[in-house]
Order: structure tokens, then C-alpha cells, then sequence
């Protein structure tokens, strides 16, 4: 089953590391025959939180809400590129992530994170984990952690370790059974609202 797979990125940074994770596992989404479609925050330049798009009465949302709420309803599940900051989530993710809600419900999401050091992002992926639950769409047990993103990844997104492609595929593999599942649960009974 192909799936629709928005790659949420968290980073405006200028030297942002994150956009080689996100096109690492964007590439391989698409290897695997799915939909993978980067929300890249420096692109969207979406406003700081004033109204949530549900907020927003019918034809008066911005265009990019929009159009992210189009993708969203499309999607099978979401995969979340994390970097760690102060042990938290980038505020560019949590911004860009609260601008909706119910367009994530039923929908699973599991977690890519990476930092400069050794850790991978682990203490922003716990912390992100909390958030994606009470907006709906329950994160995965497994995370894809990179740590030393600036060797671990090309510019490209090609990996230059082994264990990361071994570890993506493990996560891969998990993040289908559960986006194959609840994406058949959601055709057969539909939505609750």
C-alpha cells in the first residue's frame, strides 16, 4: 500500500542541520513507493500562533493553511525531523505544529531526531512525543536518532554510516504497520467527527 507521508521539519536555522535528515528520509519514503511531501517551516513562513486554522471561518484561512490542511487530510501518518533545543522541540516545529488539530487525528507519527552531539536529539524527541499524542495522532515507540548530524548525513541526505540505513529501515518498517493499519481502520469505519 503506497502511503501519504507529510515529513514535518522543525528548523529555520540558517546552518540548520535537519533538512539532510529530512531528505534522507524523504528518499527513502519515496523508495519504498510512498507519498513523501517536506513541510519545511523557512518555506511555509508560517505566522506565530494567533488562530489555529479550524479558527479561521470557511475560505478565509491563509493559502499555506490551506494547503497544509489538504495534505494533512490526505495523509496515512507523519514523520517528525526533531532537533534538540534547551532538551526541547525547536519552536519553529511547536509553532508549526499547533496551527492544527483534528487534521491529525487517527493518523500515526514517529519521530527522526538529531543533534550535533551523541545524544541524537532523544531528550526533544521525549519531549515531542507528549505533543503529538494530545494533538491526536499517537507517536510510534521507535525513534530514529542521528547524532553527529554533520558527518552522519551528506548535504544530500545520503548516509555515510551503515547503522543509520539499518536503523531507518527498522523504523520504516514500523511506522508502515501502523499508518497500513489505522489507514484501513479509517477507509472501513471512517472517522469518528
Amino acid at each position: 500500500m503506497s502511503l501519504v507521508v507529510p515529513v514535518i521539519l522543525g528548523s529555520v536555522r540558517s546552518d540548520r542541520q535537519g533538512i539532510k535528515a529530512a531528505r534522507y528520509i524523504v528518499r527513502r519514503l519515496e523508495e519504498r513507493g510512498h507519498e513523501a511531501v517536506l513541510v519545511d517551516p523557512l518555506e511555509k513562513q508560517l505566522p506565530l500562533l494567533d488562530r489555529m486554522y479550524k479558527e479561521h471561518s470557511a475560505g478565509s484561512a491563509p493559502p499555506v493553511l490551506e494547503e497544509l490542511a489538504t495534505l494533512y487530510r490526505r495523509a496515512d501518518g507523519f514523520v517528525i525531523v526533531t532537533a534538540e533545543y534547551n532538551q526541547s522541540v525547536p519552536p519553529a516545529l511547536k509553532n508549526l505544529l499547533d496551527h492544527f488539530l483534528e487534521e491529525y487525528f487517527w493518523r500515526p507519527s514517529t519521530i527522526m531526531s538529531y543533534s550535533a552531539g551523541r545524544f541524537g536529539g532523544v531528550r526533544a524527541a521525549v519531549a515531542l512525543r507528549t505533543i503529538l499524542t494530545e494533538l491526536g495522532m499517537p507517536s510510534l515507540p521507535s525513534v530514529l536518532a542521528i547524532p553527529s548530524i554533520g558527518k552522519a548525513l551528506s548535504d544530500d541526505g545520503e548516509a555515510a554510516e551503515p547503522w543509520i540505513d539499518k536503523a531507518a529501515t527498522r523504523f520504516l518498517d514500523e511506522f508502515e504497520w501502523y499508518a497500513t493499519a489505522l489507514a484501513a481502520k479509517r477507509a472501513a469505519e471512517g472517522t469518528p467527527y
